[in-house]
Formats: C-alpha cells, structure tokens, sequence
C-alpha cells in the first residue's frame, strides 16, 4: 500500500508501470477491445502512472498461480526488468495468492483493477465524507491482501511476560483494521443521517430532485456547470469529480428542482466501492428523475449505457424515470433534436454541454415532466392572509401581484401543486376557496 500512502500525502508520483490484459472472450468485437484497453491506460494515466509497454494475452480461464500462465508471468518479469519498472497493473480483479505469487516473481508491487480505481478515488476525494468512504473500501480491500508484505512478522511475539499462545502480528494487524472499519462505520452513519435530514428537508418543501448519472467522463460535470453556473472541477480525467453536489435550479416555468451531481460509472466498478459510495448514491435512489448522460461521439455508447444501469440496479433504483442526455454533439453531426421513448429506450435530448447548444431545451423537456406537479393560475387573498402571502413569497411562488378595489390580494402563482396544499392546509384553506 505505498503508492496508496505517498498519494494521500499529496506527492507527485510518476511511476512507470507494466500493464496486463488479458482477454477471456469477454470483449465482442475488435473495436470493443481497444476501448477497453484506451479506458485502461487512461484509468492508470489517471492514478499518475505512465505505462511503459501493454503486455496483452488470451485465456479460457485465469491461472490459479499466477492468473496468466507460467510463459507471460516470465514476459512480465522481463517487462519489468527492461523498463525498470516500479509497479506492474492488471486490468482485472487479482486473487490475494495470485497477487502475492506474482509480486514474488517480478519483485515489485502489483495492483489489481480494485487497487486502481480505489487509488484514484484515493485522490479525488475532497470533502470528510468522501473520504471515509474511501478509506473504508481501501480498508476493506486491504484486509484480504494482509498476508503480504508481512511474513516476516507470522510468528509468535515474545519477550517476558508475552509467552504463551498470545496472537501473532498478521492477527494484531488484522484485528486493528476491523477496529478502523468499525470507527469509520459508525462515522459514516452519522453523516448519513445529516444526509437523510437534508433530504426529507427537500421533500417537505416539495422540490423536486433530478440526478445526474452516467458513464465517468461522459460530461456531467460540464453539464451541471451549464445548468447551474457553478464551478464544479471538470477535466477529461477519469473520475475527475467524485463528491456530490446539489444545487438549485429553476426551470422555465419558473418551478424549481435540485440538481444533484454524483461520481461517474465505470465497467466492473468494484463492489466494495458501490457498498461505500451508497449514502452518498442515495441521492439516485431517492430522485424523481434520472438523468442519464451519455457520450453520443463514443462508438461504444450503448454498451456503457447498460453498465450503468447495471449500477442503478445494483443501488435499488431501476424504477426511478430516466431521460437520457446525448451529450457531445459538437463532436458529431447531430443537430439539437428530441427522441421521445421507444422500443424499451427512454426519451432522450441530444446536445453540447461545451458549448450549450439543446441545453434550453432539456430545461424545456424537464418543465414538461414535472408540468403535471404543477399549479399555475390567479388566487385571491383576503388582506387578513398577509401570512399566507409572505410564505408564497417566500417560495417564490409569485408572478405578479396586485390589489383589488376591496383591498384583496390578486396573485399570478406558479408553485408545486403540493407545496401549496401543504402551505394552505396550515391556514385550513384549499385553493378552490381562492379562486
């Protein structure tokens, strides 16, 4: 674990590194492959790793002892020898004896897929959830892996007063890391919670939730950026943004909704990753709409449109509504246009986050889902229901307002139809009473 320790020290590392992928017949066709290997060396250029050569192979199945056969574990040995390598990566998820035989082999540390993606994450986490949570999926991931590095320490402590059965150090190690996980479990819980008050906060007031999901680097960030003017970091990094941000929008029609920006999917996202990350995913589950981003200039667009909802229904949230965005048009022929749903597929608006074409007419599309949610029309307030006014104002529920000859209150209101039950029932009113 000491790449994972110089990086959260903040050290700039560039390592060189021997990559190894091996192909069991998952990938259908050659374009298939080489994206697979593009996503690859960008996930280690991501970590801040520079890969010295690719070493590729094909297997029915992996190796027990090595996970590749005996011949490329020596070409990855020579491979190391030959750079001067300081890591060797493997683009798939290694057992702790493969991962320990090989180290053993090619002298030098090795990470799996895992280990990648947990080190990026590593990085990227800024706020004191995001980090806990990090923490504890490398933890997690770690305690499988103990054995090595540690041998030297498998044997029983000694010392006057330390005879007898006593633990050896593997177990002492072991049995702190489950005290760590422990703390940061419960950490976790109480931030959780502030979460789910923050949450029913939005739900008692009415306001609608829209999460944006998708593929890492599919434009999400960039998207969020347009729509709500914020200056969420967006960069063509992998997983450039990891903690969640909620803002509030306000559509055409003047409704508003909170837009929630949460970590991009990648292929095989490791579990322990999804299982930390589900508080803060929790904003998917619990949204009225999914907004699925997409990158339309990608040939392999509709494969990781369904590895991210292979995400989605790992977190529960299949029957969330989805609208899909074709981002990047700017970097294809594509004009602006509206697809409305068919053949299984969800309804979808095709646009440049870039450049901010279609984007008016997704916020459009958005104001025709939640119309229905909607009240729009005049109300008439008797001057006693100065209260009631000052709430809708506070709402920003108000259009226009002016004032009858009897002194009444004449209001033009937009406002969700529920959060205007909600307010009037405090005052034991109903909107037909107002009209």
């Amino acid at each position: 674990m000491e790449l994972f320790d110089k990086l959260s020290q903040g050290e700039a590392l560039i390592e060189r590194a021997i990559l190894v992928q091996i192909d069991f017949g998952r990938s259908a066709n050659k374009s298939q492959e080489m994206q697979d290997e593009h996503e690859f060396k960008e996930l280690v250029r991501s970590a801040g790793a520079r890969d010295s050569t690719l070493i590729v192979g094909s297997r029915k199945s992996p190796d027990p002892k090595f996970f590749v056969g005996s011949g490329k574990a020596e070409e990855i040995k020579t491979a190391v020898i030959q750079h001067d390598a300081d890591v060797v990566i493997f683009d798939h998820a290694l057992s702790p004896a493969q991962e320990r035989n090989i180290e053993k082999l090619v002298e030098c540390r090795v990470l799996d897929r895992t280990a990648l993606i947990l080190d990026i994450f590593a990085q990227r986490a800024k706020s004191h959830e995001g980090k806990l949570q990090v923490e504890l999926a490398q933890l997690k991931h770690m305690s499988t892996r103990l054995v090595r590095g540690w041998t030297h320490l498998e044997r029983q402590k000694g010392g006057i007063g330390m005879r007898g059965p006593g633990e050896t150090q593997l177990e002492t190690d072991r049995r702190l890391l489950n005290v760590r996980i422990k703390q940061i479990n419960k950490r976790l819980e109480k931030v959780s919670k502030q979460r789910e008050q923050g949450r029913q906060l939005r739900q008692k007031t009415e306001i609608p939730t829209v999460s944006l999901v998708g593929y890492t680097n599919a434009g999400k960030s960039t998207l969020f950026n347009k729509i709500t003017g914020s200056k969420v970091y967006a960069a063509n990094l992998l997983f450039a943004t990891l903690d969640p941000t909620l803002r509030r929008v306000n559509l055409p029609d003047q409704q508003a909704i909170i837009l929630a920006d949460t970590v991009g999917f990648i292929r095989d996202l490791p579990h322990d990753l999804v299982a930390a990350f589900r508080a803060t995913l929790q904003e998917t589950i619990e949204a009225d709409l999914i907004l699925h981003v997409i990158d339309s200039s990608d040939e392999q667009r509709d494969f990781y449109r369904e590895e991210v909802n292979k995400v989605i229904r790992a977190l529960g949230a299949e029957d969330v509504p989805q609208l899909e965005v074709m981002n990047k048009i700017d970097l294809t022929e594509q004009p602006v246009h509206y697809d409305e749903a068919h053949e299984g597929l969800p309804a979808r608006v095709w646009l440049s986050a870039v450049t901010g074409e279609g984007i008016s007419e997704l916020l459009e599309k958005l104001s025709d889902v939640f119309a229905k949610n909607v009240f729009k029309g005049h109300l008439k307030l008797h001057p006693a229901l100065g209260r009631l006014r000052a709430q809708l104002y506070e709402d920003e529920a108000i259009v226009e307002e002016s004032i009858s000859e009897k002194g009444e209150y004449l209001l033009e209101v937009c406002i969700q139809q529920r959060r205007l039950e909600t307010i009037l029932a405090k005052e034991e009113l109903t909107i037909e009473q107002l009209q």
